[in-house]
């Protein structure tokens, strides 16, 4: 209560003398502040509490960035709220809306402002398609960079993909090791493997088709030997008595790159190892980015 209120008081009383008021007045004014200079004391109580907590947010959240920026390189991937993990994705229906945490493998292309990806958690693998992405965002879209993606799990020809999708990018990196598949070929659980990065070991070249002499040749220019140098190369490879068709994916490995004239020299029986990643068209088919003939 302030001095003047309770001198009023004292007055309209008219029981208290003089000196009374004057020691009333000295008590509250005391009183005031003493309560001023505990208020003050409290103020910076408060702020030595507030910097206390912003130096323990901002630790906190330097500790998140490095758990993130290190999140690829060992263990299991800790997914933010709201985030599927790969079982979750792997579940969810055609058409219904994922949201996944993964990073960045390989870009197979980008034109009119949309990107196509191929991207890899530690448990599992998302075939990004046509993706909308500026040319900007798209260069910085590099092997191991981690994003959040949104968008609609959607299946074509037995390839499952996420389409409609929006993106971030996120602190973290991870570069997934090629896993041996080799052993699942012509097995169920080879598509538990879909879209990501594998090898294939000791396989043997076989005839991909005929030229227009009609000898047999080890590799086509497009699927039906229709292309032309530039075009996907489809080349087929077996493995106890049975044959696979992989294909080098010229939007992903260009005829530039290694792998695409790798490919060209093939021979029929050559044995050859082999490194890409397990696309599925009507069966398994496989984008390869890499072959050693042994």
């Amino acid at each position: 209560m302030k001095a003047e209120a309770l001198v009023e008081e004292t007055r309209f009383r008219g029981k208290v003398e003089n000196m009374k008021k004057l020691t009333v007045l000295f008590l509250t004014c005391a009183l005031v502040l003493g309560c001023a200079g505990c208020g003050g004391s409290g103020d910076d109580k408060d702020s030595g509490s507030d910097a206390a907590n912003t130096n323990t947010s901002a630790e906190s959240d330097a500790d998140a960035q490095e758990t993130d920026a290190t999140s690829g390189e060992e263990g299991t991937d800790e997914k933010s709220e709201g985030v599927m993990t790969y079982e979750e994705y792997a579940a969810a229906d055609v058409d219904t809306e994922v949201v996944v945490e993964t990073y960045v493998q390989a870009k197979q292309s980008w034109w009119e402002d949309k990107a196509t990806l191929y991207t890899q958690d530690k448990d599992g693998a998302y075939f990004i398609y046509d993706m909308p992405c500026s040319e900007e965002d798209y260069e910085k879209l590099v092997p191991g960079t981690k994003i959040k993606v949104t968008g609609f799990k959607a299946e074509w020809s037995g390839e499952f993909e996420i389409i409609d999708a929006e993106f971030e990018i996120q602190e973290g990196n991870y570069i997934a090791e090629a896993e041996d598949v080799t052993a699942l070929l012509g097995k169920d659980e080879l598509i538990d493997k879909q879209n990501m990065f594998v090898s294939f070991q000791g396989m043997t070249v076989e005839a991909a088709g005929q030229d227009e002499a009609g000898n047999d040749v080890p590799f086509l220019y497009s699927w039906d030997g229709s292309g032309q140098d530039g075009d996907d190369l489809y080349f087929n490879v077996s493995l106890d008595g049975e044959t696979y068709t992989f294909t080098v994916e010229s939007y992903l490995c260009d005829n530039t790159t290694d792998v695409y004239q790798a490919v060209k020299e093939l021979k029929i029986g050559d044995t050859v190892d082999m490194e890409g990643f397990l696309y599925w068209y009507e069966g398994v088919n496989p984008h390869i980015t890499s072959v050693t003939v042994k």
